[in-house]
């Protein structure tokens, strides 16, 4: 019998926040059935993954990041996101659990129509208050980089006299924000091993990149033998940028975790097609795979992340753009709490 492989993220510190168990993996049958049963339809739920506020993908990478915040005695965790933000939600959620204070900055990402009262106090902001969060709004728009009001709020609480632990949008531009998802790759070999099927494509929603970026350096091994292919679908509208910062944070965690191979640019596979019409706005594709998984399945996406890659899984099936047989593995990274905040979108459900 071939000995194990070794984990990569085996030697880095890591504080436990998703329950012990892996998170679990199911058959979309009647929505593979709707599609023309061509294709065997899977779900990976990371947004059932802890019992801290619903979980979700930044409560994966949280876990490698949080090692620090103990160790180095700070006083708050710092972080930053669009007003119905879910990385927010569950950095407050993770510093109430650790009996740390919570700073989240808000900023306008969303140009959308819906009733400002309703979006801006409803969902994960509502929740992040409940939480014990401070909660900073701020009017600046969109982008995936290091911003201005976050680096603002950490400076404001080191006068106060506190010690902010930064975490940036997504987790992503810390230096081990992608380490959870290579963890994530090593739990859906064993899973794969246990179930006794392989997985032919991976599909996740891709914004702020590390998500992602864990994943391509996770399956490598897989990837380069052409066993497994790792799809991201951009939901940012942005995806040049989107698809750069992959990279970068898949280089960059390849050499922290000693994988011994090198990310290239054809290792990024970013389909830019279900993005628009911008970053927080549904198409009515999007919306239609929304509902269709929903009444299908019982799954809800949300309009910001999962549903935009739902629809993306849904359309390559549409248009075969999967071997027939193969089996499609859909990771549902959470974002299911801002939905009550899109109340005119779903007035109709």
């Amino acid at each position: 019998m071939a000995s194990e492989t070794p984990s990569l993220v085996a030697k880095f510190p890591r504080t436990q926040l998703l329950y012990p168990q892996a998170t679990p993996i199911h058959p979309l049958k009647r929505l593979s059935e709707h599609l023309g049963g061509k294709v065997n339809l899977w779900a990976k739920r990371e947004d059932t993954n802890s019992g801290l506020a619903f979980g979700g993908n930044k409560t994966r990478k949280l876990e490698y990041l949080i090692p620090e915040a103990l160790e180095g005695g700070y006083t708050h965790l710092v972080s930053i996101g669009g007003i119905q933000s879910n990385q927010t939600r569950q950095v407050a959620a993770v510093a109430a659990h650790l009996g740390l204070k919570c700073l989240l900055v808000q900023e306008n990402w969303v140009n959308h129509t819906e009733d400002p009262e309703t979006y801006n106090s409803t969902g994960n902001i509502q929740l992040s208050r409940i939480l014990g969060a401070e909660i900073r709004l701020s009017s600046d728009g969109f982008d995936i980089g290091i911003r201005r009001s976050w680096e603002e709020a950490m400076k404001d609480v080191e006068v106060a006299g506190g010690k902010p632990f930064p975490i940036p949008a997504g987790c992503s531009e810390h230096p081990k924000g992608g380490l959870g998802f290579v963890r994530f790759a090593e739990e859906v070999r064993q899973q794969e091993k246990e179930m006794g099927v392989t997985f032919d494509y991976v599909l996740v929603c891709a914004v702020t990149g590390s998500t992602h970026a864990g994943m391509i350096v996770g399956f490598k091994e897989e990837t380069d033998s052409g066993v497994k292919k790792v799809i991201g679908i951009d939901a940012s509208a942005k995806p040049h940028q989107t698809r750069e910062q992959i990279l970068r944070i898949a280089k960059n965690t390849a050499e922290l975790v000693g994988l011994g191979k090198e990310i290239k640019g054809e290792d990024v596979v970013l389909d830019e097609r279900f993005g628009g019409p911008e970053y927080g706005i549904p198409s009515e594709g999007t919306l239609e795979a929304i509902r269709l998984c929903a009444r299908t399945e019982g799954m809800l996406t949300d309009p910001v992340y999962e549903g935009k890659s739902m629809q993306g899984m849904i359309e390559m099936v549409r248009q075969g753009d999967f071997k027939e047989g193969s089996n499609v593995l859909y990771v549902h990274l959470g974002g299911v709490p801002a939905v009550s905040s899109y109340k005119n979108t779903f007035k109709d459900g």
